[in-house]
C-alpha cells in the first residue's frame, strides 16, 4: 500500500519553480553566469524500472551549486556523490559505472534519490520557509512510491523535513546518527550528510556510514524474506 495518501501536487516542481523567491532569484543569477548548467529544482533520481521498484528513498538536504544544480543529478557532480554511490554499488542498490555526470552508466536499483530542496540554496543553506514550502514535493514523492518500505535521511534538516513530511512530530523521531525508527508503515534510517566538510572533519567515516547501509541492506532483505520481493532485490557484495 501507498505510505501516504496521492496528494493535490506534483512530485516534481516545474523548471522555472516561483515558489521561493530568494532560491529562484539565486539560479537565475546562476543562469546567467553558466547558461549551460541544469539550474532549476533537481529532479528526483530513479530506477530504470520505476516507482513500483523503490524499496527504499534517500533524502539529501539541497543540490550543491556546482554538484546537482550544474549537472541535474542528485548528488552527482561534488564529493558527496563519491561516497554515496560507491556505497550504494556496493550494496548492490546501484549498478554501473559513476562518473560524477548524468550520462555515465550509473543506474539506481530499487532505490530513489531526493532531496529535502530542490533548488540549490545561497551557502548550501536554505531556510525555514523554503524547506517547510519545498515539503509538498518530498511528501508527493514518498507518495509516488507504492512498495516503498524504507527510508534514509541524510543530515539533520533532511531528516527532520521528512518526519514532519510523513505527518508525525520531529520530538518523536528525533535524529541520531546510525538510528532506525518506525515511522508507520515506513522504518527510518539516519546518517550524518555524506559531505566533505564532514568527512574531513570526522564527524561521519567512511566507515560510519557503510554500517548504516549495511543496516538498510539487512532490513531489505528481511522484508524479502518475510513477504518476497516487490521489485529488484539488493544484497551486500
Amino acid at each position: 500500500m501507498t505510505p501516504l495518501s496521492p496528494p493535490a501536487f506534483p512530485a516534481e516542481p516545474s523548471h522555472d519553480c516561483p515558489l521561493c523567491p530568494r532560491l529562484h532569484d539565486f539560479i537565475g543569477l546562476w543562469r546567467q553566469r553558466e547558461p549551460e548548467w541544469f539550474n532549476g529544482p533537481v529532479p528526483t533520481f530513479m530506477p530504470p524500472e520505476g516507482a513500483e521498484s523503490v524499496r527504499l528513498l534517500i533524502v539529501g538536504l539541497a543540490p550543491g551549486l556546482r554538484g546537482a544544480n550544474r549537472t541535474g543529478r542528485p548528488f552527482t557532480g561534488d564529493f558527496a556523490g563519491d561516497l554515496l554511490y560507491s556505497t550504494l554499488i556496493r550494496f548492490g542498490l546501484a549498478r554501473g559505472r559513476f562518473e560524477a555526470r548524468p550520462d555515465d552508466s550509473l543506474e539506481l536499483v530499487g532505490t530513489a534519490i531526493t532531496n529535502a530542496v530542490r533548488c540549490v540554496p545561497p551557502e548550501n543553506k536554505p531556510v525555514g520557509a523554503e524547506i517547510a514550502t519545498c515539503r509538498q514535493f518530498l511528501q508527493a514523492t514518498i507518495a509516488r512510491f507504492p512498495n516503498l518500505s524504507a527510508i534514509m535521511t541524510l543530515g539533520v534538516i533532511s531528516h527532520q523535513s521528512t518526519v514532519r513530511a510523513l505527518g508525525h512530530r520531529v520530538a518523536a523521531l528525533p535524529f541520531s546518527h546510525g538510528a532506525t525508527q518506525a515511522a508507520g508503515a515506513l522504518t527510518l534510517f539516519s546518517s550524518y550528510h555524506c559531505s566533505r566538510y564532514n568527512t574531513n572533519t570526522g564527524r561521519l567515516t567512511e566507515e560510519m556510514f557503510v554500517d548504516v547501509f549495511g543496516e538498510i541492506a539487512a532490513f531489505l532483505e528481511s522484508r524479502d524474506q518475510a513477504s518476497g520481493p516487490a521489485g529488484a532485490s539488493p544484497a551486500p557484495s
